[in-house]
């Protein structure tokens, strides 16, 4: 199938507007390469160090005739997504060994839990977060010893600072290795009404808490399709996992087999190996085009609209949100996994999955065939699907139906015609918005707006009952200088409540939210942001404003909104407490939302 017009007038643009920058990595990229291995560089010394506490394997690493791959670690136990990376450096040393290999942890960079911190002074910290990944994990690369890298990440900021440290030392090969998402707990939908219920006192303390404990139950990704699933998502459309990794459960024989897999395949791709492929060649504007194709397809979370851009950047590809519009349109929505629909990423999977959706989207012209991944050149390689024979790692081809068409379905028949993400602009600036979930006669909304500088406040003024008629609530000074850019995710059951009631209501912000932001239409990410003297400054009580979806249009309908000045807001208690006062210096250096809010790029 010829590629789709929109699909290579996209590339193409982007492409050229990245020429400068992208011819600049490959140069970098090149000498870096010309070196040669790695720990030729290293004096006697140099290695000694490196090598002093590897027992067996030292005279091998001594030598260095055998690849030497280096683990790059988010392991924690607080994030149930990667509790199981606490076992995979044994696994990966066992796999190294039958496979001739050595191999190191590099070193570990942070992960939080947004799950743990949404609503809390410790969300300002996560969007922050992802640059200081990105720069822990290119310390742990700066030793300089390995021939490829294996980086175990699945959440939120976790896989967009790895790709960024990655990108940097696009030199040398990298693999991606998940942990994959937890058993199924109770249904999502059973889950929210829970939630909506204790917003409005219907349901007890003990009543949610059971609920919550009940869906987030074991090891695991967290199984609605958020940022972490999203994540899984595009590292396997952007070719950096193994073909069908990305949703097989932990602790199971089948996801131990794809870890061993990775280190054989990691090893192969090395310099050293028989198929180098530096992960700077990987990721090209084509990689970055089919993972935007991928996100749209499936319903994924709207912080990849920001998380995307700082990734690029890092390998010298530019990428605009004019481009994630205009692949939106193109892409057909064909999956409906929570908040987008009632199944979870199990179901998904269990339908067909990614294996399924990539051929589709290959067979319509929608991706890129001829990407390169780390399994091979093209992707035709991501229509199979992994299964044990006889004990045995191999894969087969994919489902070519789907086997549940409620979750998944073709090309031809999607559940809509787009993507489902929006571009919005107007006199308050320029975000976006994620209508997939959200029902078309709410596409459109215009009421009066109440504005608010913190998420508290419209949680006290709903308690208060203020809210009675439609509103379009905006929460500004939300954006990465006033407070780091923290989710605003603990809105969505307020806000649905207010919807449940009959009520037409909007949240508008320079602030985020998950990729669970659900039924609710929220214009985020708008920049300029408050605290840069952005137009939602502007805004006062009762100003009438109109968010259309359909038209791409987010405005303030008043006359003299032009003429008035922003009004500053005191942020001092931004400022300190859980941290915040480290991160000083990313507030005041951070770039705009719309070219991915980042401090190192």
């Amino acid at each position: 199938m010829p590629l789709n017009p929109t699909i290579a007038r996209v590339t193409d643009r982007i492409r050229a507007r990245s020429e400068a920058t992208r011819d600049a990595y490959l140069e970098r990229m090149g000498k870096a390469i010309s070196n040669g291995p790695v720990r030729a560089h290293l004096s006697c010394g140099n290695q000694a160090h490196a090598y002093a506490a590897m027992g067996e394997t030292k005279a091998a690493l001594a030598e260095a005739k055998v690849p030497n791959l280096g683990i790059v670690t988010a392991y924690n136990d607080m994030l149930s997504a990667h509790q199981p990376f606490e076992r995979y450096p044994d696994l990966i040393r066992a796999a190294a060994r039958k496979a001739g290999v050595t191999v190191q942890v590099a070193g570990g960079v942070p992960a939080m839990c947004d799950g743990v911190t949404q609503g809390q002074p410790g969300m300002e910290l996560s969007l922050f977060s992802r640059d200081v990944i990105a720069l822990a994990a290119g310390v742990a690369m700066s030793h300089n010893c390995f021939d490829a890298a294996l980086y175990l990440g699945v959440c939120d900021k976790i896989v967009p600072g790895l790709i960024m440290a990655a990108a940097t030392f696009g030199h040398v090969p990298a693999v991606f290795v998940p942990a994959g998402p937890m058993t199924s707990g109770i249904p999502n939908d059973q889950k929210s009404a829970v939630r909506n219920a204790y917003a409005e006192g219907r349901a007890t303390r003990e009543e949610l808490m059971a609920a919550e404990m009940a869906s987030y139950h074991g090891p695991g990704t967290c199984t609605f399709y958020g940022t972490a699933n999203t994540n899984q998502m595009l590292m396997e459309v952007m070719g950096l996992h193994l073909p069908g990794a990305s949703f097989v459960n932990p602790g199971t024989p089948l996801r131990e087999a794809l870890t061993a897999a990775a280190v054989e395949r990691a090893a192969q791709i090395t310099a050293l190996g028989n198929d180098f492929r530096p992960v700077g060649e990987i990721l090209d504007e084509r990689a970055y085009v089919n993972g935007i194709v991928g996100l749209m397809a499936t319903g994924g979370s709207t912080n990849l609209v920001l998380h995307l851009p700082a990734m690029a950047r890092a390998s010298g590809v530019i990428l605009d949100l004019q481009d994630f519009a205009d692949l939106s349109e193109a892409v057909p929505l064909m999956a409906k996994v929570y908040p987008n629909g009632l199944a979870d990423v199990n179901h998904f999977h269990a339908a067909g999955g990614l294996q399924f959706l990539i051929g589709q989207l290959l067979d319509a012209g929608l991706l890129h065939p001829d990407a390169k991944t780390i399994a091979g050149d093209g992707l035709s390689a991501y229509r199979q699907e992994p299964v044990l024979d006889g004990g045995c790692l191999v894969w087969r081809d994919g489902p070519k139906a789907s086997l549940n068409d409620k979750v998944v379905r073709p090309a031809s028949d999607p559940f809509a015609p787009s993507g489902g993400l929006k571009l919005l602009t107007g006199n308050l600036g320029r975000g976006v918005i994620k209508v997939s979930a959200v029902a078309p006669e709410r596409h459109v909304v215009e009421a009066p707006a109440r504005i608010f500088h913190s998420q508290e406040a419209v949680k006290a003024a709903f308690k208060a009952g203020e809210f009675t008629s439609d509103t379009v609530v905006v929460v500004r000074f939300q954006g990465p200088k006033a407070n780091g850019m923290p989710e605003l995710h603990s809105l969505t059951p307020t806000l649905s409540v207010l919807q449940d009631r009959g009520l037409k209501v909007a949240l508008v912000t320079d602030g985020r939210m998950s990729g669970a932001s659900g039924k609710v239409p929220a214009a985020i990410h708008v920049a300029p942001e408050a605290a840069a003297g952005g137009p939602l400054a502007k805004l006062r009580d009762g100003d009438m404003v109109r968010l259309d979806a359909v038209a791409g249009t987010l405005t303030a309908l008043v006359p003299d909104f032009d003429s008035r000045a922003p009004v500053t807001a005191d942020l001092s208690a931004n400022e300190y407490g859980i941290g915040r006062e480290l991160f000083a210096a990313f507030r005041r250096n951070v770039g705009s939302a719309d070219t991915g809010a980042s401090t190192v790029n």
